[in-house]
């Protein structure tokens, strides 16, 4: 799940596209808190562009960088890792300068990445620099508008160029793109699972022109005044707005296959003020409290029920459901816990340790509303527990009796379809439909959250009863899927594209709750993804931390990697602790000579691991700096 953003203002002399997305940025900055960045196009077709590492006002200095930005059109992205080593590399917005000039920003995954690397690498010839689906969608794209042979290109053969690339990349996505001296465009998958929006404002200095901006929320169009001609990006759609003509282009590449938007942006990750595929997120979370107080009476028994003393959320994206449950069950309301407003969105945080770590810093319980009280936890959903376990126990250190959690969301696990659950059945499908035991194995997502490992999940081999034990709470109560879709779909605008032929959701992605997706996934992405997944982490049990890599593992000429006091396990044995790029070299080379394919490239990833990515015109060397 990542923030993106495009721009185009009317007047070619105008110098503020940066600014705009700047501003943007932060409206969507609980989208992604990894990385930021931001491409312009200027003079000439000139690109520049700030990206890095850190949150948006870390890499644009608190706005300094953007008058270092000219132009009147631009790019901008919000990076939420899921795969791929995290680096500065992986920034976004990509570049390529063949054809044309390309930039891209992507929110979403491919599923066919590897074929997508083979093909790239034996029929298209072009290299890929990182481990990011977004690099290859941007050369898939790139070596498809090559094909025109043109030195001029127009709306007909970008259009054709992206028809192109939907027959070969796989997967949901929402992307914005910016041709050199051209234009932006904007596309959505075919099912419609990442969100894009458009609208337009009245040019403040072009009389008679508009500016348009394309968004991951409509929180971000609304906050900068692009009101007018809203709209939702329909799924298999693009949109071309030439600098020429300063006017949209619509034209379905794909045909729409679904309308499933994901239900997890409902849930925790959209704010509750933007409204997508006409869904109010506000509403759909006021819904999700009414039916989960309908379950919650189902689950506890008269007695547990009266004996509730209050109603508690886990703040923020609670708040809302939690005052809900609230009403519906006619308790007390309250707010038990005070957030610290400046620690990052924890489940988004990079890292386990870090998650861990994180939860009390952003949370304080108030002990007046705790002690002595019988209390029904609210929270969002329940994924790792990592959160949730320390929020219990800082219930009970204040005083609190009995504690009753409730989630928002359904379990995040892989079950069976309900057609499967015969075990008799499940057992005669896993061993002659599936005998790669594909259903049994899938990773909990693949669209853009980053869940990690099952292994990770909560909920994983566990029922109910456990997971309320491992939290140390009384019970854990948990939405039903059928609830949370129907609390959703409940909520669609009945004015959302009303009187026309433009479609509106059906239903939604919710593979990250079973694992049943709405595209076909091919169970080789799943241990590609498993890999990619799991080298950061790797890495990051191996190696001090950030600033230690920087201070004191870059060398002379800024590559290099830090000292391992430990050294680096091999196979069960361990190497000396690497302190030169020849040692290291060595030190590939030795497990590379042992075979172990998956170290290698792991330490590979290490040796430039802060360095920027081959980009022109590029303002984020701040990490240069405090070297």
């Amino acid at each position: 799940m990542c923030g993106i953003l495009a721009i185009i203002n009317a007047g070619a002399s105008e110098n503020t596209a940066a600014a705009e997305l700047h501003e943007a940025l932060y409206l969507l900055q609980h989208r992604g808190q990894s990385a930021a960045g931001i491409v312009t196009c200027g003079t000439g077709g000139r690109f520049y562009q700030c990206k890095g590492n850190g949150m948006v006002s870390d890499v644009f200095k608190n706005g300094q960088r953007i008058a270092d930005l000219p132009g009147n059109m631009a790019l901008a992205h919000l990076r939420y890792g899921t795969s791929g080593s995290g680096t500065n590399a992986e920034s976004q917005p990509f570049y390529v300068n063949y054809p044309y000039g390309v930039c891209l920003t992507c929110n979403g995954n491919l599923i066919n990445a590897p074929g997508l690397r083979r093909h790239l690498d034996e029929e298209a010839h072009r290299h890929h620099n990182t481990d990011s689906d977004s690099e290859l969608m941007l050369n898939v794209f790139a070596d498809e508008l090559n094909v025109t042979g043109k030195a001029r290109i127009n709306e007909t053969d970008i259009f054709s160029a992206l028809q192109r690339m939907y027959m070969i990349c796989k997967g949901g996505w929402a992307c914005t793109a910016m041709l050199a001296g051209y234009g932006v465009i904007g596309f959505r998958d075919a099912f419609g699972i990442r969100p894009l929006v458009i609208g337009s404002r009245p040019s403040p200095n072009t009389p008679g022109k508009k500016d348009w901006m394309m968004a991951s929320e409509s929180v971000a169009l609304d906050q900068r005044g692009f009101t007018d001609d809203m709209r939702d990006i329909l799924p298999g759609e693009a949109v071309i707005i030439p600098k020429a003509t300063n006017t949209p282009i619509f034209h379905q590449v794909q045909e729409q296959i679904k309308y499933a938007p994901d239900i997890f942006e409902y849930v925790y990750f959209a704010r509750p003020d933007s409204i997508i595929d006409g869904i109010s997120v506000q509403e759909s979370r006021e819904n999700m409290g009414y039916k989960l107080a309908d379950t919650i009476r189902q689950r506890l028994t008269k007695a547990e029920l009266a004996e509730i003393d209050a109603i508690i959320p886990i703040p923020e994206t609670a708040i809302t459901s939690a005052a809900c449950v609230a009403e519906r069950l006619n308790k007390p309301f309250c707010q038990g816990f005070v957030k610290n407003r400046y620690v990052f969105r924890t489940f988004i945080m990079p890292g386990q340790k870090m998650r861990e770590k994180s939860v009390r810093r952003k949370l304080n319980p108030m002990k007046v509303k705790f002690a002595g009280k019988n209390v029904l936890l609210v929270d969002d959903s329940v994924v790792r527990g990592t959160t949730s376990r320390e929020i219990v126990a800082m219930a009970r250190e204040s005083g609190a009796k009995k504690i009753f959690f409730s989630s928002c969301a359904p379990r995040i696990t892989y079950d069976a379809p309900h057609s499967y659950r015969n075990p008799i059945l499940y057992l005669l499908i896993l061993l002659y439909v599936d005998p790669d035991l594909q259903l049994r194995n899938r990773d909990p997502h693949i669209y853009g959250i980053d869940l990690a490992s099952k292994s990770e999940l909560i909920a994983n081999h566990r029922n109910e009863a456990e997971i309320a034990q491992h939290l140390g709470a009384e019970k854990i109560i948990y939405q039903k899927l059928e609830d949370l879709v129907a609390a959703c779909l409940e909520c669609l605008d009945p004015k959302h594209n009303q009187n026309s032929e433009r479609p509106r959701p059906t239903e939604f992605e919710v593979g990250v709750f079973c694992g049943n997706y709405v595209t076909p996934v091919d169970q080789g992405y799943f241990n590609h993804l498993d890999r990619l997944r799991g080298e950061p982490k790797q890495f990051e049990a191996s190696m001090p931390n950030k600033r230690a890599r920087i201070e004191d593992g870059v060398s002379a000429h800024g590559h290099g990697v830090a000292p391992n006091e430990n050294g680096v396990k091999c196979n069960g044995t361990e190497t000396p602790g690497v302190e030169t790029k020849d040692d290291q070299e060595e030190a590939i080379g030795a497990m590379q000579r042992q075979g172990n394919e998956e170290q290698l490239s792991s330490n590979r990833d290490a040796l430039p691991k802060y360095d920027m990515d081959i980009s022109l015109h590029n303002m984020a060397d701040y990490e240069t700096e405090r070297r």
